[in-house]
């Protein structure tokens, strides 16, 4: 960092928000993965929007590249520095601002985490319409960068739904702004809809308007053991059509199981071992629950089907599932591959991709767990390097084969680039690129994210 920089900078944001100590830069510099991390020359914490475009603009002038970082919970590198990035850190701009309670809708700073404004709108009988187990970390602005999904996209959709307006900052330091936001704006591009999921290549998102759910306190919460992932998927489509207020329907397999029960140190739910294993829950004004168990009765074995309706219960059923992240990083460092799959090819992706990793790749060990109701499935490789991609190559190759997405929820970053055309044309990536031109023409916001300057890095060949 140049004298000047340094200067423009400690007045902008002051010295206690300019971190250049190592050991102070450490935790912004590593992925959750634990997979991808680089050296910083420096992590700057504006307090404001008008500090962001202020420091956008300096380091704009010095030709300084910018990560821009939210709650750091990214899995395919792109919120850490990769080549001499400094990482703008968002965490500061946590401030619920204007919250509407006729409406259900509210405006948020980026760095707000997911549960601030969780515990923030739902006493007023509101809540987000997205959730997921880094709900305490993860942030507002950083989830309508990667579009997050999340459990509740059967019923409400990604975050890119969720959002109304925004503000963001472009890399020269100006400033766009669709705030309050208008459900009702058909007035030029929708620039909040192509902010959102471009994992902060395009502008530093700053603040956000989201329009809000109406709190359903009644809660019901299944977990099945079944024989097949055909057999789930098969009680999602009854349940769907037969229980009113499905919200999430959720699958993992043995092999997560058994790392969750001996990591986390609770009980197997069920006496026997089952191939797959369903959660559901219906959500609603009045008690779900004798709807689900009626909706269950022909498809499910009763001495493998538990149901809660009490809140220690549900978040028993819960842990299941959700702890599977905490159990995989606990047995390595995993490469983490979130994928989406048409329905009808969901069970045979994951029937394939078992035998395809176990003829390529023996050393890896695959862990899968996933949102049934929308095709989504997170394959963790366990067992082998963190730099050796040949499991990844097998597994992404066989979705795109498929006709599914090689990215459902977390983006592409840096781990999936050089797969993107497997999925996306070479016309659909210059068009991308033509906007990043456009907006950041220095390539200083997230440079080398989703693709490289002008010429998406080295690609692999496209499928015959």
């Amino acid at each position: 960092m140049t004298p000047d920089l340094r200067a423009r900078l400690t007045r902008i944001v002051g010295p206690a928000h300019l971190l250049e100590d190592p050991d102070t830069r450490a935790s912004f510099e590593t992925d959750w993965t634990r997979r991808f991390t680089g050296k910083a020359p420096f992590v700057v914490r504006p307090g404001s929007a008008a500090e962001v475009a202020a420091v956008l603009a300096a380091c704009s002038s010095a030709g300084q590249p910018i990560v821009p970082q939210g709650g750091n919970t990214g899995l395919v590198g792109g919120s850490v520095p990769r080549s001499g990035e400094a990482v703008l850190s968002l965490r500061r701009l946590d401030a619920i601002e204007a919250f509407d309670t006729v409406a259900g809708e509210v405006t948020v700073g980026a760095g707000v985490t997911l549960e601030q404004l969780q515990h923030h709108v739902r006493p007023a009988g509101w809540d987000v319409g997205v959730d997921l187990a880094s709900r305490a970390s993860a942030t507002i602005g950083g989830m309508v960068a990667t579009n997050a999904g999340g459990v509740r996209v059967i019923r409400y959709g990604p975050m890119r739904h969720q959002v109304i307006g925004l503000e963001a900052v472009l890399a020269d330091g100006s400033v766009i702004s669709r705030l309050p936001g208008l459900l009702k704006d058909n007035s030029g591009y929708d620039l909040p809809g192509l902010i959102a999921g471009s994992e902060g290549t395009l502008a530093v998102i700053t603040r956000v308007r989201l329009r809000l759910i109406p709190a359903r306190p009644a809660r019901a919460v299944a977990l099945l053991g079944l024989p097949s992932l055909d057999a789930a998927l098969e009680v999602v489509r009854t349940v769907r059509a037969a229980a009113p207020g499905l919200e999430a329907a959720e699958v993992f397999f043995p092999e997560g199981l058994e790392l969750v029960l001996r990591h986390a140190r609770i009980s197997p739910p069920f006496p026997g071992r089952y191939p797959c294993y369903l959660l559901i829950e219906c959500a609603g004004p009045s008690d779900p629950a004798p709807a689900l168990a009626a909706a269950l009765e022909p498809l499910a074995d009763p001495a493998a089907t538990l149901i809660a309706t009490d809140r220690a219960g549900r978040d028993r059923l819960w842990a299941y599932r959700e702890r599977h992240t905490e159990a995989i990083s606990a047995e390595g460092i995993p490469h983490k591959l979130d994928v989406t799959l048409p329905a009808g090819r969901l069970a045979e992706f994951e029937a394939s991709v078992r035998t395809a990793l176990a003829r390529a790749c023996p050393s890896a060990r695959p862990v899968l767990f996933g949102h049934a109701g929308d095709g989504n499935l997170h394959v963790n490789l366990l067992g082998i390097a963190p730099d050796d991609e040949t499991a990844d190559d097998v597994v992404l190759r066989l979705v795109a084969s498929l006709g599914g997405s090689i990215s459902a929820e977390h983006g592409i970053g840096i781990a999936k680039k050089r797969w993107l055309n497997l999925t996306r044309s070479l016309a659909d990536i210059h068009a991308m690129q033509a906007i990043k031109r456009a907006l950041d023409p220095a390539w200083l916001l997230n440079p080398g994210v989703i693709f490289d300057p002008d010429s998406f890095a080295p690609p692999v060949p496209r499928l015959p």
